[in-house]
């Protein structure tokens, strides 16, 4: 299904049948699937989700728990406007209204964390869930749920929520049962308190388990040794333009030389190896490419820079992309209380991101290292019962975890071991334990609970100092003109000042000494430059702090840009605010294409006519402005390129089976393909840059060039050279319209079960590699929501994120906001102050909640 295309409706639900069909005989129950019968029933079938499209114009309902009635606007954007006397009450309208429109996106999310899906999918789904279960994220929610006071406002809410959605599900018939369920013979599951939290576990495993460079940085050392690797995958970006300004109006290329390739460590194969193993597969591999990147962006701007005098904010996010949205909208009302609008991941009684009527905040991942891992010492290898530290022997926890089918049959049986670190990730030969901060955390919820009733930028700062997992650059704005950004999170003092080795667990020397306190976190408040900006780079200058916060920094190319724009920008509007999401400049281009082309005109100014290749390249990327618009043919060149010089210059890093029959294939290769193996990792690209300045490093040696020594031109030229012929072969002549980037470049956005004909698939958008509105790989990664809010006397927003308000595929709602979001555009947020105020044109449908009667 394309951005509105109503007809992808209709073939969803005829692929949904032809799913079950193929997979079941009528009659017959295969799998998790229903019988076939059952399925296609006209009144209780999966037909019966086109009559639970549409929101009814007015409904009055009885909501078990509800002190007061309850008013539930909705606007002609599906978004529910939520007028409530305390916030118990808006809390459980909230859960109701949410459970009706996202019911299975909820169910699947807590069996995620939980590791319980197999009970929905079968066993197929066994392993992840074995996985999800040994990180400990259930038993962490569980643990931090305890720890909370039970009277306390937060977890009344959240109890609240649990009610609220509990009486939205028994009051589902069949034909009111959302889809997903009615393919799966499934039934939803009650709703527990517990769950909301399994939600922030979910997202710090998302946005927290796959910074740690552990892994990487022994990988690297097992082929070139220690050094080599700290410098591949250095703890400080080689590019500065830190989130905490630095007096620097302009980045700082630091750009340190490069030792050259040493000797393999085995000692670094032996644990990496290991450590792969205990990681699991969900961690992925480093492969050829550059992991994928989640992009996030937010900045603020002082009144004294934008045109209106009042603060502006940007908020934007980048994560996987799903239908439907991982976000969902809603406004929260209660007297004298609460009056939010924002973003809220349906799970949680919480906006996570948005405004109230004087404050305005955003978020992105912060990427410090929170997680290390320790070698322990057990009594017995097979069935533990203990542990060695400090000489003497500890017991350890532990936990069963029992794992069904989707009818209920056991499947099978693990036991979890925890130290006082936490879980026992792996046994056998090699005995890891993991320390992680998420594992830890229960803040957050009254965090940001109270970030939402925050009435000044210092109100905010004080009640995220709660907040410990994921670690986030929390930027906010008031209607004062205040302007401020935080990394916020509880970031570990390691004993040994960094945190890049598997520690000895058998020594309690080896633990966390303790976190950062709250003043240490990187922080700048009314900066002299007028305007704040974070996009997962380093967070604070190592000159101006050299403590170790992390090792996997972004590359600043998207924070180099928007700092750019943002300088040259003295009257900022929201409209400047809202082109900047998808501006198509990229500081990445600007700085390597200049190389490619000064190498290109030196090969020509010596080989003449005999380098045509090179030549036609050279022309049609000098032609380019560097710019991501969807129209443009060169970037498509640019980006090919980039893929062939890394190939060239890291081929030091390809694993080692794979290097020796790359030598014994020397005589009959002499260049290198992109279709060769995997690396064991890529660094990243601020690291090749790096490498630039470096014109005879040994790394842009080609080894398998047996019989010359490359430089860093002869690199180039060669890579600019293969992409040129690539492009030609995989996308015809320049000017046919094959290297258009909207031909080659997409965003992927798939329906949670993966049925294609109810995702959004191949939608083009403005955007490329180290861009603001960043494309990388399979496109299924993007900006979740954007939103740009004015902190004026009357406070103005606008908003969106790719899909809808709706989990129905039926539903006008379900995919109603892509075509705009494509485009880089933006919806003007209501934001009524009482129901009275959202004027009878923006009504779409009316809920009114009252307390359940007694008999």
């Amino acid at each position: 299904m394309r951005a509105g295309a109503g007809s992808g409706i209709v073939r969803g639900l005829i692929s949904a049948i032809i799913l079950a069909a193929g997979l079941q005989l009528a009659a017959r129950r295969t799998g998790p699937l229903p019988p076939l019968g059952a399925l296609l029933d006209p009144w209780s079938g999966i037909w019966s989700v086109a009559l639970q499209a549409e929101l009814p114009s007015r409904q009055v309902r009885e909501l078990p728990g509800l002190a007061q009635p309850v008013e539930v606007l909705y606007d002609d954007r599906g978004v529910p406007h939520i007028f409530a006397a305390n916030s118990e009450d808006a809390a459980r309208a909230l859960g109701y209204v949410v459970a009706r429109d996202r019911l299975f996106q909820m169910e699947l999310r807590w069996r995620t964390a939980a590791g319980r899906l197999s009970e929905l999918f079968g066993e197929g789904a066994l392993e992840l869930d074995r996985q999800v279960r040994a990180l400990g994220l259930a038993w962490s929610a569980e643990q931090a749920m305890a720890t909370l006071d039970p009277e306390s406002p937060v977890v009344r809410e959240i109890e609240a929520y649990a009610e609220g959605v509990n009486a939205w599900i028994a009051g589902l018939s069949r034909r009111q049962t959302p889809l997903e369920y009615h393919l799966l013979g499934a039934q939803p599951t009650a709703w527990e308190p517990l769950y909301s939290l399994y939600l922030l576990k979910l997202m710090g495993w998302d946005l927290t388990y796959w910074v740690t460079t552990d892994l990487d940085r022994l990988k690297l050392a097992a082929l070139v040794g220690a050094e080599a690797s700290l410098a591949l995958a250095p703890v400080n970006s080689p590019i500065q333009q830190p989130i905490q300004p630095n007096g620097s109006p302009a980045a700082r290329f630091d750009l340190p030389p490069l030792p050259e390739p040493g000797q393999p460590d085995t000692a670094a194969r032996r644990l990496a190896e290991e450590l792969e193993v205990a990681m699991g597969s969900m961690f992925g591999g480093a492969g050829s490419q550059e992991r994928p990147r989640l992009g996030s962006n937010n900045w603020a701007v002082a009144p004294s820079r934008t045109e209106s005098g009042f603060a502006l904010l940007a908020g934007d996010p980048h994560l996987k992309l799903t239908l439907p949205a991982i976000w969902y909208e809603a406004h929260l009302v209660v007297p004298d209380e609460l009056d939010v609008y924002g973003a809220t991941i349906p799970s949680v009684p919480l906006i996570l991101i948005g405004f109230n009527r004087d404050v305005a905040w955003s978020f992105t991942n912060t990427g410090a290292d929170v997680i290390d891992y320790y070698e322990e010492e057990l009594d017995d290898p097979q069935r533990p019962s203990r542990y060695l530290l400090d000489g003497e022997w500890r017991p350890l926890d532990s936990r069963v975890e029992e794992y069904r089918g989707s009818r209920g049959r056991a499947l099978a049986t693990d036991t979890i071991y925890f130290t006082h670190r936490g879980p026992l990730i792996r046994r056998g030969d090699r005995r890891l334990s993991m320390r992680w901060t998420v594992l830890e955390g229960s803040g957050e919820p009254e965090a940001l609970r109270g970030a939402s009733r925050a009435r000044t930028v210092s109100e905010w700062l004080k009640a995220m100092e709660k907040y410990q997992a994921p670690a986030q650059n929390g930027i906010v704005a008031d209607r004062d003109g205040t302007i401020a950004i935080r990394s916020t999170g509880r970031f570990p003092i390691h004993p040994d000042g960094v945190g890049l080795a598997v520690r000895d667990g058998r020594a309690s020397a080896s633990d966390w000494m303790g976190f950062w306190p709250v003043e240490r976190y990187p922080f700048a408040i009314d900066p002299e430059q007028g305007y704040l900006a974070s996009a997962n780079q380093q967070p604070i200058d190592p000159k101006v702090d050299s403590t170790y916060l992390g090792a996997h920094w972004e590359s600043p190319w998207r924070a180099m840009r928007i700092n750019a724009l943002l300088a040259a920008d003295s009257a900022a509007t929201p409209e400047a605010m809202r082109r900047y999401q998808t501006d198509p400049g990229n500081a990445r281009a600007d700085l390597f294409v200049r190389y490619f082309l000064a190498a290109a005109k030196r090969e020509l100014a010596t080989s003449g006519s005999a380098a045509s290749d090179v030549r036609q390249a050279a022309r049609l990327l000098g032609d380019w402005d560097r710019r991501y618009t969807r129209d443009n043919e060169r970037a498509l060149l640019f980006e090919y390129a980039m893929e062939e010089l890394a190939e060239r210059v890291w081929d030091e890093l390809l694993e080692p089976t794979d290097v020796g029959a790359t030598r014994e294939a020397a005589a009959a290769e002499s260049t290198k393909s992109a279709s060769e193996p995997d690396r064991v990792f890529t660094p990243s690209s601020a690291v090749l840059a790096s490498l630039l300045h470096q014109p005879e490093s040994l790394w842009w040696d080609d080894r398998r060039t047996v019989e010359s020594r490359e430089d860093r031109d002869a690199v180039l030229v060669a890579s600019l050279a293969a992409a040129y012929r690539r492009a030609l072969e995989e996308h015809g002549e320049p000017g046919g319209g094959g290297w258009r980037w909207d031909v080659i470049r997409h965003a992927n956005i798939y329906h949670m079960l993966h049925l294609e004909a109810l995702s959004a698939l191949d939608l083009s958008i403005q955007g490329g590699p180290g861009n603001l509105n960043p494309s990388y790989g399979n496109g299924v990664h993007g900006a979740s929501w954007r939103m740009v809010v004015e902190l004026a006397p009357e406070l103005r927003a606008w908003g969106i994120y790719p899909g809808g308000q709706s989990g129905n595929p039926v539903s006008p709602h379900y995919s109603d906001r892509l075509d705009r979001w494509v485009a880089g555009e933006l919806d003007p947020l209501l934001f009524p102050r009482s129901a009275e105020d959202l004027a009878d044109a923006s009504r779409a449908a009316i809920l009114e909640l009252f307390p359940e009667r007694r008999p």
